[in-house]
């Protein structure tokens, strides 16, 4: 809190209170930090009351307490970790869970008991929460773990060649290590109840066997009842219909990208979010897409489909629970088993992972269906496609500007192949409603990516194409609350005069001050492909400066962006820094730590 903000409520009479705001007015961060040390050390000479007295708590050894680690990039890890939680706390057990990045990795070595949860993003990397966690399992310095006993859950998306593979490492290591495996590895897809509700009622079952507490009749109240988060209702299994209120194209006619900026009215939602989380949106496939899948396998659409206990029209099926727009292994390996075709069995096989990669990025189900055909029952094509899966947008405007309501960028997916046109599901979707329609959403919190508490921090946003739309609601929240902290945003796309995403803005806070520095890449407004992490190479000097200083650095976007980003960024502190790659890499690890680097990428 910068010295001259005004104090928040405190137990001091009304002229002390004023007394001390005058004392610790013009002091810096140094003088206040001692100042608070003082303090306490004097509060540390004085016994409480005695009816402030707290009763004796002793924290529970790590032998009698199990611990739970999560890693999350979209926060699907940490939900499950939760409820696992609240589950083991109910049955009685000394639980505590953690955040990977939370974890005090000296303790790992008198750890007893530990379960993680652990999502893979991309191809094959931890979240960003876990990457000192497993950085520290995997290196020289990880402990022996014999007495250690260990299970552990990956959540990932089978769409992606390396599923699940950050937990399969880390379940390899611990054994590595000397651990106990309590329970074996197991993978969730993007259904991830289908495996995670098993897989945690076998990890109660483990855990209350482990440290001997007897199982809670079912007619008995837990002493101790785990109270659910105080948060809203509204979920992916019970969304909130929000009314649209603009579905406006932001880029030019002509442009080879129809960027879209939709508001939506929460009213009635009671979502409080912040900038940083994201809006989770319940899509429908193109009904276009639906039928010519329906037409290609000649299957009735209105023939009555039970599978895993519900029972719906199969066109219902296709168009609002099962993935059409986005291809998975699974269905891959289903359709092979069918098809029996010898090119499609070999990019199965181990080492094909660039080909299977290439598939899985370029194709839909339907592609697939019609180059290799087979006669499937409606049964049989429910079972094989996996469930349709919300979609993530990073939300773009500040609660203190816009009230109640929420507004998107989205990129709309649409490209032809051959005759057909494809789409994105969620994308299309939100594209094509219509002022006054309703979408189906959730509020999905992303601790890891928020602003600065202090606001005279400087930050440092590196957001091309869609990737810009959170450090718009950034804008909005620090010009509003009056924040004197610099900003200096870092945006790209193909072209100036047609994919300039909120160029009136940008510019308008240029000219009044909240927005110091915008450094743009436009990539084919030349012979020569400029990108963003060219321009952070170009200004290197100031933007070590910037760091060296206190920024904090956010970036946003594409995964194999935030690649170059990373590589570009080590490049500038190794060489502005007179550092080694390798003290590069540390700091930019330590940003991280400290919460200073944080990133959102898809």
């Amino acid at each position: 809190m910068p010295a001259s903000a005004t104090l928040p409520r405190l137990p001091l009479p009304k002229d002390r209170a004023q007394h001390l705001s005058s004392l610790v007015e013009g002091l810096d961060e140094i003088s206040l930090w001692w100042l608070s040390g003082y303090a306490a050390g004097l509060a540390g000479k004085l016994a409480p009351p005695a009816e402030a007295q707290p009763e004796p708590r002793s924290e529970p050894e790590a032998g009698t307490r199990l611990t739970i680690v999560y890693g999350s990039q979209t926060g699907n890890a940490k939900r499950v970790a939760e409820q696992l939680s609240r589950q083991l706390e109910a049955a009685g057990l000394h639980v505590r869970v953690l955040r990977a990045d939370a974890y005090p990795l000296r303790e790992l070595a008198k750890e007893r008991w530990l379960y993680v949860v652990i999502s893979t993003q991309g191809d094959g990397d931890p979240p960003d929460d876990a990457r000192g966690f497993v950085d520290f399992l995997s290196g020289r310095r990880a402990p022996k773990l014999e007495s250690l006993s260990y299970a552990v859950l990956g959540l990932g998306d089978s769409g992606y060649p390396q599923f699940c593979v950050t937990g399969q490492k880390l379940d390899a290591r611990f054994a590595e290590l000397g651990a106990n495996r309590l329970l074996d590895f197991a993978a969730a897809d993007l259904d991830i109840e289908t495996i995670a509700e098993p897989w945690t009622r076998r990890a109660l079952d483990s855990a209350r066997d482990a440290l001997r507490v007897p199982a809670i009749p079912t007619n008995v109240t837990p002493l101790r009842p785990h109270a659910e988060p105080a948060e809203s209702t509204w979920s992916p299994t019970r969304p909130f219909a929000a009314e649209v209120l603009a579905n406006q194209r932001i880029t030019a006619t002509d442009s080879s990208k129809d960027v879209r900026h939709i508001e939506l009215d929460l009213r009635g939602a009671g979502f409080d979010y912040e900038p940083g989380d994201a809006l989770g949106v319940l899509p429908r496939n193109p009904p276009e897409l639906v039928e010519a899948v329906l037409e290609s396998l000649h299957l009735d659409g209105g023939a009555e489909i039970a599978h895993a206990g519900d029972t719906h029209p199969l066109r219902e099926w296709l168009l609002t629970k099962r993935e059409l727009t986005r291809l998975a292994r699974p269905f891959v390996d289903a359709l092979a088993a069918r098809n029996g075709d010898t090119a499609l069995r070999s990019l199965l096989q181990p080492g094909q992972g660039e080909a299977l990669r290439a598939l899985l990025s370029t194709q839909q189900p339907i592609d697939l269906l019609r180059r290799y055909p087979v006669e499937w029952s409606g049964e049989q094509l429910v079972a094989a496609l996996r469930p349709l899966a919300p979609r993530l947008y990073s939300i773009a405007s500040s609660r203190a500007v816009v009230g109640d309501e929420v507004h998107l960028t989205v990129a709309h997916v649409e490209c032809t192949s051959g005759p057909d046109t494809r789409w994105g599901a969620a994308s299309h979707w939100l594209a094509t409603r219509v002022e006054g329609g309703s979408i189906e959403v959730y509020l999905e919190r992303n601790e890891r990516f928020r602003l600065p508490t202090d606001p005279d921090r400087d930050i440092i946003m590196i957001g091309p194409g869609t990737g810009v739309a959170p450090f718009r609601a950034f804008l909005q929240q620090r010009s509003g609350s009056g924040a004197r902290g610099r900003h200096w945003l870092f945006f790209g796309n193909p072209h100036f005069r047609s994919d300039f995403l909120y160029q009136t803005e940008w510019q308008a806070a240029l000219n009044d001050g909240s927005l110091q520095r915008l450094d743009l890449a436009f990539s084919r407004d030349q012979e020569q492909k400029i990108h963003v992490q060219q321009r952070l190479r170009e200004n290197g000097r100031e933007l070590f400066d910037w760091l060296e200083n206190g920024a904090h650095l956010y970036v946003c976007g594409a995964t194999a962006m935030a690649r170059d980003v990373e590589a570009a960024l080590r490049a500038v502190i190794a060489e502005h820094g007179a550092r080694t790659p390798e003290a590069a890499d540390e700091y930019l690890a330590a940003l991280r730590d400290s919460h200073r680097h944080a990133r959102d990428i898809y």
